[in-house]
């Protein structure tokens, strides 16, 4: 699976992401999204400066954030809600609101459903969920998911889009590859788009993409990324990325399930938005 926020991406969906998550790359993202923020709250609002801002994001967020295939929290190994380490100053972090049977991703303002039988991981700069979790078929040594979705700022993957459509279609590849591609699952030989659509999610227009992969070793999965712009106050020009990696398996979740948790998202409790707590 997808390497966000973990193993409850991203970060989301498929396979082969790493188990490890930086604590630091977690706290420059969330530099970066403060940064954004201030920007919107200076009345520059500007989709254009926005996307220029992320110059210190990491260069390669697939690796240093666990996807949905992840199994530590956004926040640190010791933070089942995302609030493990400590800040800069060696104090608590801040605490990340939770619902019970949601996974809060605080900087997108959304909060992603947990499935039955699902782990959920809220974090302060990301939020996932997953199941199954398993050995990769390339490498006993690192550690898959049947079914993982996460969510994350497009700018922590340096996706500049700035419509909906746009970035979805821009991080459908980067997706397929960090989740089913390298060596947990071997190269991806094929893809068969499936969906390319527009969508509402938490109250607000965005788009999909969905893919079905082909892959080197192990099973063959669908992928799918999910672009809207966060309903959290301030943020309105800020898009988050959701994606979502499922197995062809017969211990895998079913594709219908992905369509559910998609529905699912919401604004967070005390977000904002289109209501706090409210399922649109």
């Amino acid at each position: 699976m997808p390497p966000y926020p973990a193993a409850p991406p991203p970060g989301a969906g498929g396979r082969g992401r790493r188990i490890a998550l930086a604590v630091t790359a977690a706290v420059v993202v969330l530099a970066v999204v403060g940064g954004f923020l201030l920007l919107q709250e200076d009345g520059d609002s500007s989709a254009e400066r926005a996307s220029s801002t992320p110059s210190t994001a990491p260069g390669k967020p697939g690796q240093e954030r666990p996807a949905p295939g992840q199994s530590q929290p956004p926040g640190g190994p010791d933070a089942p809600d995302g609030g493990g380490g400590g800040g800069e100053d060696g104090g608590p972090q801040q605490e990340i609101p939770t619902e019970d049977g949601f996974a809060t991703d605080l900087a997108s303002g959304i909060s992603i459903p947990v499935p039955d039988g699902w782990s959920g991981q809220s974090g302060p700069v990301g939020a996932g969920v997953s199941t199954g979790e398993h050995p990769c078929p390339g490498n006993p040594d690192e550690s898959c998911v049947r079914g993982g979705v996460n969510s994350v700022p497009a700018i922590a993957l340096e996706i500049k889009a700035t419509t909906a459509k746009a970035a979805a279609e821009a991080d459908i590849k980067k997706n397929a590859e960090e989740s089913y591609g390298g060596e947990s699952y071997g190269e991806i030989s094929s893809h068969e788009e499936l969906k390319s659509e527009a969508v509402t999610v938490a109250g607000k227009k965005g788009y999909l993409v969905r893919w079905k992969v082909v892959t080197g070793k192990g099973d063959d999965g669908y992928v799918q990324s999910l672009a809207f712009p966060s309903p959290a106050p301030g943020a309105q020009n800020m898009l988050i990325i959701v994606r979502s990696g499922f197995d062809i398996n017969d211990k895998a979740p079913k594709l219908p399930v992905m369509d559910e948790i998609t529905g699912g998202i919401k604004v967070a409790a005390g977000g904002g938005g289109a209501g706090a707590g409210e399922k649109v």
